[in-house]
């Protein structure tokens, strides 16, 4: 993918299929490396699909039989020199603390290092996608940390304005452009 925001669009949907209430986005940038987590809790993976996850010829889909999403986040962070886990329990292990989390580590002085890009759109489409879903984004950054939670969002609102109303995603990309811009 062009861009790390288009990875962590592909695994938040991921979560989302995977029945989550909740999936939080974490990066944490310094001079050196981009660190990519995303936490779900989902349904969790099986330990046997757990270790194939990697494999592009694993995949839950229905539509087709690849799925690319996890071995090219894999692939693009070690590229660079970096790593890539996951760790996952399922519901019906777990059922206290289900769910998944695959975790990147970029560093982002290698040549292959690939950008960032418009995580404040991706964070906006997966609001509007799934409005029932909880986010909580945070980018941490040497100088500043931009965080979102609709959590705190649906707080303000109420019950009867969606996450999906225009104005809501509206604001939702402003507050975070304002962050950044800080």
């Amino acid at each position: 993918m062009k861009e790390l925001s288009l990875n962590i669009l592909d695994i938040a949907q991921n979560s989302i299929h995977a029945e989550a209430t909740l999936v939080e986005i974490l990066l944490a940038e310094d001079a050196d490396a981009l660190t990519i987590t995303i936490k779900d809790n989902g349904k969790g993976m099986s330990a046997e699909f757990l270790a194939s996850v990697t494999d592009p010829f694993s995949t839950t889909r229905k539509t087709r039989k690849v799925g690319m999403g996890l071995p090219l986040l894999k692939l693009a962070a070690e590229q660079t020199g970096g790593t890539m886990t996951i760790e996952s329990c399922e519901r019906a292990l777990c059922p206290d603390s289900h769910g998944t989390a695959v975790t990147a580590v970029f560093c982002k002085t290698h040549l292959d290092f690939t950008p960032l890009g418009d995580v404040i759109s991706t964070v906006v489409s997966l609001i509007q996608g799934a409005p029932d879903v909880d986010f909580v984004f945070r980018h941490t950054k040497p100088d500043r940390t931009v965080e979102l939670d609709t959590r705190a969002m649906r707080e303000v609102l109420g019950e009867d304005v969606p996450l999906s109303d225009p104005a809501v995603l509206m604001w939702a990309r402003e507050a975070l452009e304002e962050q950044y811009a800080q």
